[in-house]
């Protein structure tokens, strides 16, 4: 079956609204507009990342439900990508039933993995995969409790959260009462519920982007995957990525196992960022994203597609190629300041050497620990790789004016 994509501002234009407009939104708008799409943006603040390369782009509280419907009836999408957590899930849900346009990756994939909770019971109580011990708790009373139940040390996290927002270790029952509230703010949406994790002894952790795409002779959705990409966070949040991730193959064969599980249940088509522990020949599932994933930022330097090419792609019924042609790696760069009107210098230093690149999202104000930056960087091995990445991170230098 061919696929037909308009032209953009015309009449026969394809349009694709993006709830959420960060720096991953940023690089989906540009790979959707090379393929000719129409691409509307939307945040809670203006001129957000993706904002500043659409066609159209809108500022509002994506949680409120009948803000979110107005916006979807004003722009008559054939695609809705949420980028975000804080939506009004349940608007996508009637706008799918009601065959109104099409959630990516789905209705049912979005509001499962919005909240930890449940894309945790699906995971581990009705997919069998193997997770680590955890409770939920929505009181203090409860959360103590569950803290004590799984043992210490232990993680908690927001059921609705981001980029390490609100998560925290626990270390001892001194803690736990100061790590309840840290959730409590942290959260995207206050809904009081956190879940408390026990550690695992594992080696590393990696992402394991997942792609579902039609496969172009058949027409049927066919699972792909990315070469396994090691990371290290910094309380929950992304600092550096590389690709690949050496493991054993029997490491790798099982976490293909449990992404495929987990992603055919989510349903629909588009790129899954679905992190797993790992320790030795063990695999523990922790989390997916029904999108593209943080850590993923090294395949624009790694891969023939980037994790963003290939979501434009999968989503628009197009062939994939999820090759890696280079050993990459990527480091944040941080505001390191809370101000507006930034600049950013030492470019010319970071980008010296060839095999270096630098992608700076244009985010309208900084804060200490936001990302505004990445670098990243190819070399012979993952530890050249990540040491050229770290070192062009540092060349860039963020200026209050």
């Amino acid at each position: 079956m061919s696929v037909t994509i308009g032209t953009p501002l015309q009449s026969s234009a394809f349009k694709v609204l993006l709830l959420g407009s960060g720096e991953l939104g940023k690089e989906v708008v540009i790979s959707l507009q090379r393929l000719g799409v129409e691409v509307h943006a939307a945040d809670r603040y203006d001129h957000a990342p993706a904002m500043q390369v659409a066609h159209y782009s809108y500022t509002l509280n994506m949680a409120d439900a009948e803000e979110l419907k107005q916006l979807i009836q004003q722009v008559k999408p054939h695609l809705i990508i949420p980028e975000i957590e804080a939506i009004a899930t349940q608007v996508l849900v009637d706008i799918e039933q009601q065959n109104i346009a099409t959630v990516i990756p789905s209705a049912k994939a979005v509001n499962l993995t919005m909240n930890r909770e449940g894309i945790r019971r699906l995971a581990a109580e009705e997919l069998g995969l193997p997770t680590s011990a955890y409770r939920f708790a929505d009181t203090l009373e409860s959360f103590r409790a569950a803290c004590d139940d799984i043992g210490y040390p232990n993680f908690v996290k927001p059921v609705m959260s981001s980029s390490g927002k609100g998560q925290s270790r626990v270390k001892s029952f001194d803690e736990v009462d100061a790590a309840w509230e840290y959730a409590q703010t942290g959260g995207r949406v206050n809904q009081g519920t956190v879940i408390v994790e026990a550690q695992i002894d594992f080696d590393f952790e990696i992402t394991l982007l997942t792609v579902r795409a039609k496969n172009a002779d058949t027409g049927e959705i066919e699972t792909q995957y990315c070469d396994p990409i090691g990371h290290r966070q910094d309380s929950g949040d992304y600092v550096e990525s590389w690709q690949p991730q050496a493991m054993t193959q029997a490491a790798l064969e099982e976490s293909k196992r449990i992404a495929n599980k987990v992603t055919i249940a989510l349903g629909g088509c588009g790129i899954f960022g679905v992190e797993l522990f790992v320790k030795g020949d063990q695999v523990w599932f922790s989390e997916v994203s029904p999108r593209p994933h943080d850590t993923g930022l090294v395949t624009l330097a790694s891969q023939f597609q980037s994790e963003f090419e290939l979501h434009a792609r999968a989503i628009l019924g197009l062939p994939v190629n999820t090759t890696r042609h280079s050993v990459a790696a990527s480091a944040v760069i941080y505001a390191g300041v809370d101000d507006h009107n930034l600049s950013f210098s030492g470019l010319n230093l970071a980008l010296a050497n060839p095999n270096t690149d630098l992608r700076l999202f244009g985010k309208p104000e900084g804060f200490k620990r936001r990302r505004m930056g990445v670098a990243t960087a190819r070399a012979e091995t993952t530890d050249q790789a990540r040491e050229l990445a770290l070192h062009t991170a540092t060349q860039v230098s963020v200026q209050q004016n």
